[in-house]
This record gives structure tokens, sequence and C-alpha cells, in this order.
């Protein structure tokens, strides 16, 4: 160990870092990792060292798909609320979605305002998407300027009026602008005219709005995204894959080399239609929460690499909008702070490890979005980190979580995987519970 200016050393018999998980020390200065060493290395004078035992040291996680709908919606969340759950759960960067709140990221204009609510309210570093919608196309280039990640669009409608869906021929002239200047596009792809001919049922029951959100609407809305991005030579990313039957047609567009990721959610990878209780639309998202022989194909496509990462997408409302009505009732999971742990709990059970679950939750998703001092404990990437206790448990209490609105569909689970602190550039912000004053940073894509 150098020694030069490092001020902290963090030490655990299990430490997850990209060559796989060991005991290591991992020197830190100046918030940023300087060095990843043998356990036993001797710590610099003047450090100070935090000893986790064999607690897991895992890299912070990067979540690129969270609905913080403020301002404007803040009563269903905010920068406050979502980036103390984000830390509890283990996650130190997160990317807002451009839509639910108002005004929406589809201007520059619209992202300063969005900045300026973000800067004091954020635990955890933060960036944001803009938004793809058929009126801005002129805005793209400049919003891409001002430093957002990336582009998001519907091709079924939003559920919000402001952030209206692209046809086809939008889509194409968006995704021209987009590759023209080496951006990406992300998409909620679900079909419309499948959707429109899917038997509309109101009422309490499951089945009638699982049938209302077909596989076909996905598997659809993929095919003519892939045919577009390989037709453009643009970069497309699936957002919150939910039908297997799509995963064939996703993995032959990336051998053929088309330039296609995709995500899927802990809800469709942990939760399953078979469970889910009339009238309880906590477990309403769109698309939807589909059986669990669907469920097991993702799994399988988590570890051929068909899928690349798993996101939250955390999308809250007020109580009040969780109607027992399952078609007009608000579509959203709430799930920041549970992620970890609800995927943790599955990937034990069907034989995965933890460097799997940091690929999936930390790695990819900060490789998706080109953060490339996030998503690893290595020399020169930012102090991020969560310690885990893997092998305990606890059971989810809607009452013990830093959302704004406790309404979640992990309500009762027993979860393995207790998170004990949260680190951002070498300080501690969560530690078992307990949540520092905001430091997180806005951040912007590297130009």
């Amino acid at each position: 160990m150098s020694g030069q200016d490092v001020n902290l050393v963090l030490r655990s018999t299990r430490v997850v870092t990209p060559e796989g998980t060991r005991p290591a020390s991992v020197a830190v200065a100046g918030g940023t990792i300087d060095e990843v060493l043998p356990y036993d290395a001797d710590v610099p004078a003047g450090a100070r060292l935090e000893d986790f035992g064999d607690d897991v040291l895992l890299p912070g996680l990067v979540d690129t798909h969270v609905h913080v709908n403020d301002p404007g919606r803040t009563e269903w969340e905010g920068f406050w609320t979502a980036t103390r759950a984000a830390a509890a759960g283990g996650i130190t960067t997160l990317l807002d979605m451009p839509l639910n709140s108002l005004p929406p990221t589809t201007t520059v204009e619209n992202l300063r305002t969005k900045q300026g609510v973000a800067g004091p309210k954020a635990h955890v570093d933060t960036g944001f998407w803009g938004g793809a919608i058929p009126s801005n196309v002129k805005d793209l280039r400049p919003l891409y300027e001002a430093g957002v990640f990336g582009f998001k669009c519907f091709l079924s409608p939003s559920g919000v009026e402001e952030f209206p869906e692209l046809d086809q021929e939008q889509l194409a002239r968006s995704m021209a602008e987009i590759a023209g200047f080496g951006g990406l596009l992300i998409v909620h792809a679900e079909d419309p005219h499948h959707l429109a001919d899917a038997p509309q049922r109101p009422g309490p029951a499951y089945a009638d709005f699982l049938a209302s959100r077909p596989r076909d609407a996905e598997n659809t809305a993929i095919e003519g995204l892939i045919a577009h991005a390989r037709r453009l030579n643009a970069r497309v990313h699936v957002l919150h894959l939910s039908s297997s039957d799509a995963l064939p047609l996703i993995a032959a567009a990336k051998r053929e080399g088309v330039r296609v990721t995709v995500e899927s959610c802990p809800h469709f990878l942990t939760l399953t239609a078979e469970e889910v209780p009339d009238g309880a639309t906590e477990f309403k998202c769109c698309p939807p929460i589909r059986e669990a022989a669907n469920q097991d194909a993702l799994w399988a496509g988590l570890a051929d690499g068909t899928i690349d990462c798993v996101v939250s997408d955390h999308s809250p409302c007020t109580t009040d909008l969780k109607t027992s009505d399952f078609a007009s009732a608000w579509g959203g999971i709430s799930s920041l702070q549970l992620g970890l742990p609800a995927i943790w709990t599955e990937a034990r059970r069907r034989g995965h490890s933890l460097d799997d679950v940091v690929r999936w939750m930390s790695a990819a998703p900060a490789e998706l979005a080109g953060l490339t001092r996030k998503g690893a404990i290595e020399a020169g990437r930012d102090a991020d980190f969560a310690v885990l206790a893997p092998e305990a448990t606890f059971t989810v209490d809607p009452a013990e979580l830093f959302h704004r609105n406790q309404v979640t569909a992990y309500a009762g689970k027993t979860l393995h995987g207790v998170v004990r602190s949260s680190w951002l550039r070498g300080v501690r912000i969560a530690s078992d519970g307990e949540l520092a004053e905001p430091t997180g940073r806005l951040l912007e894509r590297d130009r």
C-alpha cells in the first residue's frame, strides 16, 4: 500500500471485485478507490480502518430506472425520499426517468428545473434521462449536450398526457436523430395495436388485467425496435422486459451485431402472476408480472447474458391511486429500497452468486449509462460501496421504508440480505437505517 493520501481502508473477508469475491482491503484516497490490496495489508499511518468482518463489501448499486416524480408530483415521490430509500437499499447512483414529473425532461429548460430541485435533496449521485416525444426532435441534441444520459420513449400511451408515445414514423425519426450524435434510446416496448385488440375487462381480477397486456404486445414492439436499430445502426435499450417470448429474438439480434441491450426488474424476477391476489393493485405494472414459467425463462435469459441488467423501475404513487380496480389503478411497483435483497433472495435459491448480482445490478447498469467511475471495486473508481449481510433475513414492513408512500408488493415477504451500510465517495451515507445529510452529486454524461 502506497499510503499516499489514503485516508480510509475498508476490509472484509468477502469483497466483490471484477476478478471475483476474495478477502481484501480497499484503500480510499480523496473519495476514489486507490488500491485493492491483500486482506492483511498494513494500514497507512493516519488512515481509518473499517473492518466489516464477514459481511460482504459490494460496489454501490447503480439503478438506471427510477421515477422520482419531482417536481410536480412530489406527493408521489421526491428526490429527498427516493434517494434516502436508495441509500438504505445499497444504491449509490440512480438515473431519473423523464416523465411523471412536471415538467417532463423534454427540453434543456425543463432539465435545469429538475436539476435545481434535485441538487440540495440528493442523498446519492443522481443523473437524468431525457425524453423523446413527438414534438421535441429539435430538443434532443441540445439535451444530450446538456448532459442527459440518453432518451426514453414510449410506443404505447405512457399514462400521463404530457409525455405522449411515438408512432413508428416518429420512432424512426427520433432514433435517427439520436443515432446521428451517438446517443442511446431506451424504450418502453409495448405495441399499441396489440393492446387495443386485447380484452379489456375492468375490475379486481388479476387474470383480466394480465390478459389486457399480452406478451405479443411486447414481442411485436421489440421486433420492430430491433428492425429500426438494425437499419439505422442505432443503439437501443429495451426497458423492463417482462415477456420471455422475446428472448430468442433479442439473442439473435445481439449475435447479428444489432446494438441492443435489455433490462428486467426485481418484480418480474421474484413475483409471479399466480401469487397476486385479486384487488391487490400494489402488484400492477406495465408490462405486467407474468406466470412462474415465464419467470424461469427470464432467469435463463439473465444467466446466458441475453438480459444485461436488473434495475428497479421504481414507479410510486399515492395510496389512493392504488384502487382495487386493476384497469384504473396507477401502474407501478415501489421497490427502490428492496431490489438488492429481493434479487439476492431469488438468485441464491437458483444457484447464482453475489458476483452475478453485482454484475446485473451495478456493473452492467453503469456500463449502459457510460458511468465509467461507477459499478466496480477497482482502482480509479468512485469509492461507492454497499455492505451486505447476505445470510441475514428480514421481513418487509412497509412502515420501515423510506419511500414517500409506503405501498409495496413485497409487504410481508421474508428476504435474505440486510444492507448494513452504504458509502458514497468514501463517506458513510446510510448505516442500519440511519441516514446522513445529503451529499449526492448531480451527474452528467461523460462528454
